[in-house]
């Protein structure tokens, strides 16, 4: 087995606790060679793990990507609005390139790059992760084996839970979609690309409702400050306040904003980070709820809905067929096979992943090696760029339609519009 080597860009959380994992766990298979993230403690710290020399950490991208390849792949994990420029110039500089998803904000930059990983005979490969997980590759086998007949319909519902949408999307990263991300793209472009998978036939048009119900400013209690360690009147009431939680059960959170993870270095981020602010005073503008309707070639539809307001944080799906009916829930990381027939039901227990987000965090980085070591040209991959690009398309589409009060958009002629308007 040949041993790859990357370069890693962004070292945040996703880059350095989702994939770059990977090479210490498996040194005979990945060597993190280089790193680039303004933040000099992050960067640092994986220089450390990865005994990177000086020489190759980098304070940016383009330092790191100055037209000497280093590696041969580059793990991309930026910022949204910051992937499409390293990832053109990676892909030009003779890298495969893993990058997190989404692909970008802006739907001609997604065409963009697919067109350029094919014009430069390059694997670039989305993170979609879960469908790299036994859960969701469990659902596909059986829906190819012909389990439940012809696929008629799909409900999935995406529970954020409560307290994860106010940290990743009321207070983080992707709390405003101008500087990161619509909720439809950021948060489920995972579940708009599993459905493509799933359903396996392009589709044709979608529409959708939602909206930002609960987490502004009318919602706010009586003389709340805008930080909550400021004296809150219903820091006792409140289940939001950043003090109690950040300090209590959502302490494992707060790694994710600071390196000083003790209290006092918690309290200390809290008093100058967005992630001390009062939910109801912060600039947030995402949705906290969302259902898209879905239309695909050859009559199957599905219905998507993303809610903030959950106890857990888990997808719940239910596949109904011509010959049967699969319903399964990945926090239990079991599915139920029901034959229409026979009346049977089956009950698949799938055995505890190893790894984030069902254990696709690890098995896309395997994948993506393997697929590295035997490319040949024109070679995709399972999360190619080139499928990854009609997903994203239909999160483009169920936004506008969200912001046309439900209008149908028709997913072609969507694809049309941007590519040749921005093309002129």
């Amino acid at each position: 087995m040949k041993k790859m080597s990357a370069v890693l860009i962004g070292a945040g959380d996703r880059g350095a606790r989702a994939y770059a994992p990977f090479a210490v766990a498996n040194p005979h298979e990945l060597d993190i060679v280089a790193v680039a993230d303004p933040n000099a403690e992050r960067r640092q710290k994986i220089m450390a793990q990865h005994h990177i020399s000086e020489e190759n950490g980098f304070d940016t991208w383009e330092e790191l990507l100055d037209g000497t390849q280093r590696a041969d792949i580059a793990i991309i994990c930026t910022m949204d609005r910051m992937h499409f420029e390293p990832t053109i110039t990676a892909l030009r500089s003779g890298y495969h390139v893993l990058l997190e998803k989404p692909m970008s904000p802006d739907p001609y930059e997604c065409i963009e790059m697919e067109r350029t990983a094919r014009e430069q005979n390059r694997l670039l490969t989305i993170c979609h992760v879960l469908r790299y997980t036994d859960f969701w590759s469990a659902v596909k086998k059986m829906i190819e084996d012909g389990a439940i007949g012809d696929l008629v319909s799909v409900q999935l519902n995406e529970n954020v839970e409560v307290m994860h949408m106010s940290h990743s999307f009321v207070r983080g990263n992707w709390k405003n979609k101008e500087a990161s991300s619509p909720m439809i793209l950021q948060k489920s472009c995972h579940d708009m690309d599993i459905l493509s998978w799933i359903v396996d036939k392009p589709c044709l048009r979608v529409s959708s409702y939602g909206s930002l119900m609960h987490f502004n400013e009318s919602n706010a209690p009586e003389g709340a400050p805008a930080r909550c360690l400021d004296g809150c009147p219903a820091e006792n009431e409140c289940p939001f306040h950043a003090g109690k939680y950040y300090l209590g059960e959502g302490k494992g959170w707060a790694k994710k904003f600071t390196e000083d993870h003790t209290n006092e270095g918690i309290i200390a981020a809290l008093q100058t980070t967005d992630y001390g602010k009062c939910v109801y005073r912060s600039d947030n503008n995402v949705v906290d709820h969302q259902v898209v309707n879905m239309e695909f070639e050859g009559g199957a539809t599905a219905t998507f809905s993303m809610c903030g307001f959950t106890r857990e944080q888990t997808r719940i799906v239910q596949i109904m067929g011509t010959k049967g009916e699969i319903r399964g829930n990945m926090e239990d990381n079991s599915l139920s096979l029901f034959s229409f027939q026979t009346k049977h039901e089956t009950i698949l227990n799938l055995s505890e992943p190893v790894g984030g987000h069902g254990g696709g965090d690890t098995k896309i980085v395997r994948s993506f090696l393997d697929e590295v070591r035997h490319y040949d040209e024109g070679s995709s991959s399972l999360s190619s760029a080139s499928v990854s690009l009609r997903s994203h398309l239909m999160a483009f589409a169920a936004e506008e339609s969200r912001l046309q009060k439900g209008k149908s958009i028709e997913l072609d002629d969507f694809y049309n519009e941007i590519a040749f308007s921005r093309a002129k």
